[in-house]
């Protein structure tokens, strides 16, 4: 009965144990758990004591540092002037704003880590800095444009530095049209380190987070108002169309109507896109005149306005970005874009279609939703499927 009693009372302990598991992560805590052998009760033969069992002890700690680079399956920071890279292919990335260049991070981790050494620890979860108290600031970037494409604007700064931003489901308003050579404005988070610059004063900013771009600061758009027309005669007609690509100051769509490409100016009137410019999301061509079904001949473009996805249903959501899978995390996979920059696109619950299976090197076409997608550069997404 005795040795029965002490094994209720281990087995009590155990049971206590195992109701304490920690999963605070963020205060440090160390989890442990005992491993207690079975106790047999024997009433013909006296035994020795058992020896105690070994305990097995399970580390959790995190390394805070600012977030330097990102390549799809490995994750570089620096803290206490060391570098580090973590591959990351099977860990969550968890922070507010996405994979922001200069961000404060902590890569929570199981193991215990000596030095530099990071062979003897496993990431779990990439997180924000713990009572982080600065957050990202918003910044505005002016410059004259280069190129824009669905993805990509390219400006060059006032200071002759070329930086290339993503804008894959940006908020862009261009109040006179947009082209090469026009001021503009891009309000973003995040800050141009080391690791950014890919050239003699050339700047990829495909890790910081764009929120808006507009000829204007602060980005206004005016009440949605009739449009004057020099000629009261003329009335106002409404072309619906499906975006297929974006080359700077024109745009090629396909209208419900005709069902073939057009390409439309978009260089002199007020451009509208609350949800970007993404191929597969539809405009709303505002013009007079008339249109013949081939081109913009007899057309006088009054104004173009993209969808507005805060209230569309995630059905009706059409907007694309297509690209070549650069790398994988736990639930992420980063895409290197025709048009040069990197967007990272969140799996989480989201249908794969493909056939890729995701494998680094192929290409993949991803659904999003932009109105789901200001805050962080991780995109929301809605399917995966091939090109």
């Amino acid at each position: 009965m005795k040795k029965l009693s002490a094994a209720c009372m281990i087995l009590g302990l155990s049971l206590f144990a195992g109701g304490c598991s920690n999963d605070q992560i963020d205060d440090h805590i160390i989890s442990l758990q005992d491993k207690i052998s079975d106790v047999t009760a024997s009433d013909s033969t006296e035994q020795e004591d058992q020896e105690p069992s070994t305990e097995e002890r399970v580390y959790i700690d995190e390394l805070t540092g600012t977030l330097l680079d990102f390549d799809g399956t490995h994750l570089t920071i620096s803290s206490n002037g060391e570098t580090y890279v973590f591959d990351v292919s099977q860990t969550r990335l968890e922070c507010k704003y996405g994979v922001v260049s200069s961000d404060q991070v902590s890569v929570i981790y199981q193991g215990q880590l000596s030095g530099t050494d990071i062979s003897t620890i496993s990431p779990i979860k990439i997180t924000d800095k713990y009572h982080n108290e600065t957050p990202l600031e918003d910044r505005t970037l002016k410059g004259k444009v280069k190129s824009l494409t669905s993805n990509a604007l390219v400006i060059v700064t006032e200071k002759g530095n070329t930086v290339t931003f993503p804008v894959t489901g940006v908020r862009q308003y261009y109040k006179k049209g947009i082209k090469a050579g026009k001021w503009v404005y891009v309000h973003f988070r995040g800050k141009f380190i080391n690791e950014t610059l890919v050239g003699n004063k050339q700047y990829d900013g495909s890790f910081t987070k764009v929120i808006s771009v507009s000829d204007t600061d602060p980005l206004k758009v005016p009440a949605a108002t009739p449009t004057p027309s020099p000629e009261p005669k003329k009335k106002e007609q409404h072309l619906r169309a499906k975006i297929v690509s974006v080359s700077t100051s024109t745009m090629t769509v396909i209208p419900q109507a005709t069902g073939s490409e057009l390409t439309v100016s978009l260089s002199s009137a007020p451009v509208y896109f609350k949800g970007g410019m993404a191929p597969g999301s539809y405009v709303n061509i505002i013009y007079t005149g008339k249109f013949n079904g081939e081109s913009t001949s007899g057309m006088k473009i009054r104004g173009i306005t993209g969808e507005d996805p805060d209230i569309l249903s995630v059905r009706n959501i059409t907007s694309t970005v297509t690209g070549t899978i650069l790398g994988t995390t736990a639930n992420t996979v980063l895409l290197q874009t025709y048009d040069g920059v990197k967007i990272l696109c969140s799996r989480e619950n989201v249908p794969d279609l493909s056939s890729s299976g995701m494998e680094e090197g192929a290409d993949l076409r991803v659904t999003f939703n932009p109105a789901k997608s200001r805050t962080s550069n991780i995109y929301t997404c809605i399917k995966f499927e091939d090109p």
